[in-house]
């Protein structure tokens, strides 16, 4: 199994956490936003008018978010480097697939960090047996991630590590 990359690269993206989610005015963010709808600060080429400025403009949500990856890998992988902007109907099933697989690399992330602790072999085996479910796919599709059972598989390893917290000094 490949390591996966679980750091965004926003260049190799079409965007999507700027268009796929809703956004409430709130001291995370400085306007109400509707899921699919463009942020007004996401320009034509993807990038963001007010980067450098974020915190400053009342938009310190987008500093604090992360897809862990999974934009870069929905845009490049699951939708061969196509964009919602040159084919508007991509706009849903990118927000779809991006939902699903950001869960699966945020729960990749846990992983990762659990294999810092002092891990018994039982422990690690079972890590290793949850990376392989949540990397069973070396190229997802739209179609595997619908079916992939993210919910039960996010639940199962947060009641599985419940049982580490022991080991966190």
């Amino acid at each position: 199994m490949a390591p996966i990359d679980l750091e965004p690269d926003c260049t190799n993206c079409a965007a999507l956490c700027c268009v796929v989610f809703a956004f409430d005015k709130s001291e995370s963010f400085g306007l109400d936003k509707a899921a699919g709808e463009e942020c007004p600060n996401l320009k034509a080429d993807n990038a963001c008018k007010i980067f450098e400025e974020r915190v400053e403009r009342g938009f310190p949500g987008c500093v604090s978010y992360t897809c862990f990856g999974a934009g870069q890998r929905v845009t490049q992988e699951v939708f061969g480097g196509g964009s919602w902007r040159e084919e508007p109907a991509l706009k849903a099933q990118m927000g779809a697939a991006l939902s699903v697989l950001r869960r699966i690399h945020e729960q990749l992330v846990l992983l990762k960090a659990a294999r810092e602790l002092p891990l018994t072999s039982e422990h690690s085996t079972q890590i290793q047996s949850y990376e392989a479910m949540l990397c069973s796919n070396d190229t997802w599709t739209e179609e595997t991630l619908s079916r992939f059972p993210i919910d039960k598989v996010a639940s199962d390893i947060r009641n599985w590590m419940k049982q580490l917290r022991g080991l966190v000094s």
